[in-house]
């Protein structure tokens, strides 16, 4: 049975878009109903839809198929293909994609935590930062209490009141103290402030 995965409208409203679990895309006039163009280029279901922030043409899919298509929807044709293959993995499923405000630029996450950056220019920007950044807290246990509340284990406390949470990488080694400022709350710590105090109490 046939069933719609994904709705997202153009940047005016004059066309939906529609991701079908029999992999296509559908391109709609939303005032008539009428079928513009069916897209075929994905090989599994399609998750993202999303609409370039001014040019009503352009539209990116991604899905679980690892592909990240740009297509123009008023031709009803693929404009850009990426496939996000992950060295000795096979490919990473897409699960959300966003373009920049100037549209310049597009943000994906998969299914094996990488961001993955698009756009126009040079990278030397993001060359600054770690390959891998992650939260000392991503992967610590929750308990629930008396109230059925989520409680971080270590310290008992709500996940969202703790302070904000130090970056370290896979291995759960902290990174110097310049990008420990890049967390929302610690912009303007002190370098003592900076260095992770991650002992555990028996």
């Amino acid at each position: 049975k046939l069933k719609v995965t994904m709705v997202a409208w153009d940047r005016y409203d004059a066309t939906i878009i529609t991701a079908v679990n029999n992999f296509l895309l559908k391109v709609w006039n939303s005032s008539t109903g009428q079928l513009l163009h069916s897209l075929s280029g994905h090989d599994d279901e399609v998750f993202v839809l999303e609409a370039h922030p001014f040019d009503q043409r352009i539209v990116l899919s991604a899905g679980h198929d690892g592909n990240i298509f740009v297509w123009d929807i008023d031709k009803g044709t693929k404009i850009r293909n990426y496939f996000n293959m992950i060295e000795g993995q096979g490919h990473g499923a897409v699960f959300d994609c966003k373009f920049s405000p100037d549209g310049q630029h597009f943000a994906c996450t998969d299914s094996h935590g990488h961001l993955l950056l698009f756009g126009f220019g040079c990278n030397k920007y993001y060359e600054k930062i770690p390959d891998q950044m992650f939260f000392h807290t991503d992967y610590r246990p929750l308990i629930r209490d008396a109230n059925n509340y989520v409680l971080d284990e270590q310290t008992q406390q709500a996940p969202h009141l703790m302070p904000p949470p130090f970056l370290v990488d896979v291995d759960g080694n902290p990174h110097p103290t310049r990008f420990q400022r890049l967390v929302p709350g610690r912009e303007n710590c002190k370098d003592e402030q900076l260095i992770p105090q991650l002992g555990y109490v028996a």
